[in-house]
């Protein structure tokens, strides 16, 4: 009687995932001094200290663990890797990616072209930089890694990508390493797959290094 009074409640809003006291519409702050030291031998130029989180991602792992994507306002995104649960005691990973490219992938011979040769390859070479694949399999080839991804916007718009990745890496000086990520997205809009490929740049992120604003 009292649902037909008031109607019924509303369903609630599937909520984005939340770690280290990241969340959706918060935002943190980079360490200015060691980004300063670090930036001159990085990909990147100009990146900002200041970050606000617009979407955040999330995608189940094979193993077990998930990927936590914080989306910022800088064209980046800070991932952080979890293995075996979903608490900060599980935290394995953490890096700040800035997008490099992304490429419109216009036919599906393009797209088979993009998982069977250019996501994975033993070596990436970008800005005359050379990076060594990662993600090596025991066999010949070492075929992208697949997952996932929903995303959480501040709208309230959830939507879903298949990723098809592979993580390179180069040495840096005093033992640090930048990481290039590529990514073959794809996307069911309608009837249609909106394809393409994204190319992003990466450094590890320490404790010390990140200061989250309440």
């Amino acid at each position: 009687m009292f649902s037909k009074l008031f109607g019924k409640k509303a369903p609630a809003k599937p909520q984005a995932p939340e770690i280290m006291g990241l969340y959706l519409g918060g935002s943190f702050e980079l360490d200015s001094l060691k980004l300063s030291l670090l930036e001159p031998e990085l990909t990147i130029e100009g990146a900002a200290r200041s970050h606000l989180i617009q979407a955040v991602g999330r995608a189940p792992l094979d193993s077990g663990g998930e990927l936590l994507r914080f989306y910022t306002d800088d064209d980046a995104f800070l991932q952080v890797v979890l293995d075996g649960g979903n608490t900060e005691n599980h935290i394995t990973d953490v890096k700040l990616w800035h997008f490099y490219s992304t490429q419109t992938v216009g036919s599906q011979q393009q797209w088979q072209d993009c998982l069977k040769n250019t996501i994975s390859q033993p070596t990436y070479t970008l800005e005359g930089h050379q990076y060594t694949r990662v993600w090596d399999a025991v066999g010949d080839t070492s075929p992208p890694v697949a997952v996932t991804e929903t995303t959480y916007e501040e709208d309230g718009d959830v939507s879903t990508t298949d990723q098809f990745m592979m993580l390179y890496e180069r040495p840096l000086d005093n033992g640090r390493t930048e990481s290039l990520l590529v990514v073959g997205e794809e996307k069911i809009v309608g009837s249609n797959a909106d394809r393409c490929l994204v190319v992003s740049t990466g450094f590890d992120i320490e404790p010390a290094d990140i200061r989250i604003n309440g």
